[in-house]
C-alpha cells in the first residue's frame, strides 16, 4: 500500500521514478550545520509565526551570528495546515504564515541565509494537532520544497505505522535527489530502532539524531553527551551524529551549564542549531553563542568528532584531532563540586614536544606547560583548551610508510591523518618510516597508538637496523578510539633514516597511527 501511495504521489507530481540512489552523496554539510530551529523555545505556540522566522534572519546578520557561521533559520513542526489540499499537496498555515513559505524563504535568502523545514517519516507529524506527514507523499512534498526554495530539512519519527526506518527514510533521501536542489538532510529518528541510524545513516542523510529530544535542564542535555559521545567513528564530513538542539538562553540552565553545553557539542563536531529566541536573548546567550574560537573547534574542516580520553567519577576529558595538528581539549565536570582534572599531552596523542601551549577558549588566556593539561574546574563547567605543541616537529603518518604484515583501517577514529596501520597478530609483523634529518643528531621518536586490550603490544624500534629500543611498552589505552603516544631517544644520521618498529609477540602490534620526530 505504500509503495502505491508513492508511485500515486509521483505522478500527481508529473515525475517518473527512476532508480534509488545507492548513498547520499550530496556534497553538502562538509562542516556540522549552524543555524536555528524554532521548536525548543516556541513549541507550537502561536509566537512561532512569519515575523519571527525574519525577526532571527534578521538578528543573524546584525548581531554577527551569519558572520560566525549559523546559516540556517529552520521551521519546525506546525507550520502547516492539518490537512492537505485537493491536490495532495500541504498547506501552510495563513495565520502563522499569511505570504506562504516560498515569500519567508525569499527573505531569508535575501539576507544571504538558507532557510529549512520540518516534516515527518510518518502520516502524521509529532504535535498532536496531527499534521500531515511524508509517509507515501515523499516525491510531492520534496518537489514542493524545492519549488518554494528549501535548503534544508528535519524528517521526523512520529506515526511511521511501523514501517522499516531505513525504507522510510531512503525513500526520502531519493526523493530529494530527484529535484536537483540541494536540500540538507536531517534524521530525526532518535536512534530508536535496530539496526542503530548510526550504522547506516551516512549512506542516506546528512546528519542524524542519536538521542531523543533535549530538555533545558542539566541532567537532560549531559544525558544526551552522554549517549552522543562514544559514536565518534560514525561522524565525519557531510554525516554528523545529532544529539539535538541547543538549549542556550532558554532559562533553565545557568551560564556555567550552558557554556559546558557548548563545549561539549563543538568537541563532538556536533550541529549548532540555537534554539533560544534570539529576540529575547541576554548578552550572556549571544556572548555563549558566538564564541568564535569555539565554533572553530566544531567547524574544523579535519571533521573529526572528538573522544573521551579518560572518564572517572564524573570527571571527563575528551580530545578532538584538529586539522592543523593542534587538539581540542575538554576537561570536563560532571559533578556538583569543584575538582581537579588533568590529563597529559601523550594522553591526547600529541607527545614529543618540549612544551605545549594551551589557549582557553572561554577565558582566553594562554599558557606554557611541559605537558600536563589540567585545571580547577567548578561543578558543571568545562574547561575547553586548543593545545598546540612547541618547537619543530614533523609528522611521518604510519599509513604512508612500508608496512609488513598489516593493513591501512580508519574505522576507529581520533587517528591523525587519514587512517592507522592494524599489523597482523603475529610477532616480526613491523612498521618502517623513511624519515630525513637535515644536520643529524639527538632527536626523539614520539609514536602515536592505540590500543584497546589491556596487553601491553610491546615492540622492538630500531634506526638504520640499530637497536634503540627493546621490547618498548605500548600498554593499553582503554579503547582503540583513544591514542596515545610512547617516546624514543635515539640519534639520527644527516640526510635519510629508516625508523621500524616490530611486534615482538603473537598480539602484534598495537594500532599504529604516526611517528613526530623532534
Amino acid at each position: 500500500m505504500i509503495r502505491r501511495a508513492l508511485l500515486a504521489a509521483l505522478l500527481i507530481a508529473g515525475i517518473t521514478p527512476s532508480a534509488p540512489a545507492v548513498a547520499l552523496e550530496n556534497g553538502l554539510a562538509r562542516t556540522p550545520p549552524m543555524g536555528f530551529n524554532n521548536w525548543n523555545s516556541t513549541g507550537c505556540r502561536a509566537e512561532f509565526n512569519e515575523a519571527m522566522v525574519k525577526g532571527i534572519a534578521d538578528i543573524f546578520v546584525s548581531r554577527g551570528l551569519k558572520d560566525a557561521g549559523y546559516q540556517y533559520v529552520n521551521l519546525d513542526d506546525c507550520w502547516a495546515k492539518s490537512s492537505r489540499d485537493s491536490n495532495g499537496n500541504l498547506v501552510p498555515d495563513p495565520v502563522r504564515f499569511p505570504n506562504g513559505i516560498k515569500a519567508v524563504a525569499d527573505y531569508v535568502h535575501s539576507k544571504g541565509l538558507k532557510i529549512g523545514i520540518y516534516t515527518s517519516a510518518g502520516t502524521k507529524t509529532c504535535s498532536t494537532t496531527g499534521f500531515p506527514g511524508g509517509l507515501g507523499h515523499e516525491q510531492q512534498d520534496a518537489n514542493l520544497f524545492a519549488s518554494w526554495g528549501i535548503d534544508y530539512l528535519k524528517y521526523d519519527n512520529c506515526n511511521n505505522q511501523g514501517v522499516d526506518a531505513q525504507q522510510r527514510y531512503k525513500a526520502m533521501r531519493d526523493a530529494l535527489a530527484r529535484t536537483n536542489r540541494p536540500i540538507v538532510y536531517s534524521i530525526c529518528e532518535w536512534g530508536q530502532t535496530n539496526p542503530k541510524v548510526w550504522t547506516w545513516g551516512a549512506d542516506v542523510g546528512n546528519l542524524w539524531r542519536t538521542t531523543g529530544d533535549i530538555s533545558d535542564n542539566w541532567s537532560s542535555m549531559i544525558g544526551k553527551a552522554q549517549a552522543n559521545r562514544g559514536l565518534a567513528q560514525y561522524a565525519g564530513p557531510g554525516h554528523w551524529n545529532d544529539p539535538d538542539m541547543l538549549e542556550i538562553g532558554n532559562g533553565g540552565m545557568n551560564a556555567t551549564e550552558y557554556r559546558t553545553h557548548f563545549s561539549l557539542w563543538a568537541i563532538m563536531a556536533a550541529p549548532l542549531l540555537i534554539g533560544s529566541d534570539l529576540r529575547k536573548a541576554s548578552a550572556d546567550t549571544f556572548t555563549i553563542l558566538e564564541n568564535r574560537d569555539v565554533i572553530a573547534v566544531d567547524q574544523d574542516p579535519l571533521g573529526r568528532q572528538g573522544t573521551v580520553v579518560s572518564s572517572s567519577s564524573g570527571k571527563v576529558v575528551y580530545s578532538k584531532v584538529l586539522a592543523n595538528g593542534d587538539r581540542a581539549v575538554a576537561l570536563s565536570n560532571e559533578t556538583t563540586s569543584t575538582v581537579t582534572i588533568s590529563t597529559t599531552a601523550s594522553a591526547i596523542g600529541l607527545g614529543g614536544g618540549s612544551s605545549y601551549t594551551l589557549k582557553d577558549l572561554w577565558s582566553k588566556q594562554v599558557r606554557t606547560v611541559p605537558g600536563t593539561i589540567s585545571a580547577s574546574v567548578p561543578a558543571h563547567a568545562t574547561v575547553l583548551y586548543r593545545v598546540t605543541r612547541a618547537g619543530s616537529v614533523s609528522r611521518y603518518e604510519a599509513e604512508s610508510a612500508v608496512i609488513s604484515g598489516g593493513v591501512v583501517e580508519s574505522n576507529h577514529d581520533g587517528f591523525s591523518g587519514t587512517g592507522f596501520v592494524n599489523t597482523d597478530n603475529a610477532a616480526g609483523s613491523y612498521v618502517e618510516w623513511t624519515v630525513s634529518s637535515a644536520a643529524g643528531g639527538a632527536a626523539t621518536l614520539s609514536i602515536g597508538y592505540a590500543n584497546g586490550t589491556t596487553v601491553n603490544r610491546p615492540l622492538d624500534v630500531a634506526v638504520n637496523g640499530v637497536p634503540v629500543g627493546d621490547e618498548v611498552a605500548f600498554g593499553g589505552t582503554g579503547a582503540w578510539t583513544t591514542y596515545s603516544s610512547v617516546q624514543v631517544p635515539v640519534t639520527l644520521q644527516a640526510g635519510e633514516n629508516k625508523v621500524r618498529v616490530t611486534a615482538t609477540t603473537a598480539n602484534g602490534a598495537p594500532n599504529l597511527d604516526y611517528l613526530d620526530i623532534g
